[in-house]
């Protein structure tokens, strides 16, 4: 029972996020527990078959809570600074401290500051490719757009199109179930997800690394689907229900038993 609780718990959370923008739903694994023994195994010999063992489960454990790292559905919403993965990777944001560590995530619901700093719905920055830090555009930048591999393309006061030498970046990540959640549709990286827990922000579109290109004026929703959660939720509801009637069988067994002696 506790055990359908938590898959209730996880879908629950799925359903709740299925408007969250680059939200990665999760799913909850199940395993059986030791096994109680009544009468081991008998090898076959000249004159006798063998006899299997007898063996009562004991119950279940949760194995694990894996996130679904599958790409949700693309939203059109014709924003520049709107941008969507369109492959593997995360965008790379934190604080001007953290360019070495930042924090990574799939929502690139970006905006510009006041100061022409490149930041999410949340203040932090977002980091440029190469170890580039925090992206800022030019005083001089009117107007700009982003291109696949990442290049922030501007026009200047001069109504001339110029490279701004910004760049957003993607970070790759070999185990991205090895991610810890922190909230706030934000990744903090561990030693699971790459090797030594090493983030190295590169480029989008890169085929060395692997990483997926970058489409401007567009936004990845939640990969939920709520068919196939309604559908978990509805299985797990009938397996805590039969868990509780076990509970209450075994009980009026129990009860039986005290009676025999009247």
């Amino acid at each position: 029972m506790r055990g359908f609780q938590t898959k209730l718990d996880v879908i629950g959370n799925n359903i709740a996020n299925v408007n969250t923008i680059g939200f990665k739903g999760s799913r909850v694994m199940f395993k059986d527990i030791l096994s109680q023994t009544v009468a081991g195994v008998s090898a076959a010999d000249a004159n006798r078959g063998g006899v299997n063992a007898q063996q009562v489960g004991l119950g279940v454990s949760m194995a694990a809570i894996d996130t679904i790292h599958t790409a949700g559905s693309a939203m059109t919403t014709n924003v520049v600074t709107d941008l969507r993965i369109n492959g593997d990777g995360f965008f790379a944001v934190g604080n001007t401290d953290q360019v070495d560590a930042p924090y990574l995530t799939r929502s690139g619901n970006f905006t510009l500051d006041a100061s022409k700093n490149l930041v999410n719905a949340e203040g932090l920055h977002v980091m440029g490719a190469d170890g580039g830090g925090p992206i800022v555009l030019p005083d001089d930048i009117v107007s700009f757009s982003i291109a696949q591999n990442g290049d922030i393309i501007g026009v200047n006061t001069s109504g001339a199109t110029v490279t701004t030498g910004q760049k957003v970046g993607v970070v790759k990540v070999v185990n991205p179930s090895g991610l810890e959640k922190i909230g706030g549709n934000l990744y903090r990286m561990t030693a699971n997800a790459n090797p030594d827990g090493a983030i190295a922000v590169g480029a989008a579109g890169d085929p060395t690394t692997g990483t997926g290109t970058l489409i401007s004026g567009q936004l990845e929703m939640s990969n939920v689907d709520l068919t196939g959660e309604f559908t978990e939720m509805i299985i797990a509801q009938r397996g805590f229900q039969a868990n509780s009637r076990i509970i209450t069988t075994s009980d009026e067994v129990l009860q039986e038993v005290v009676n025999l002696k009247h």
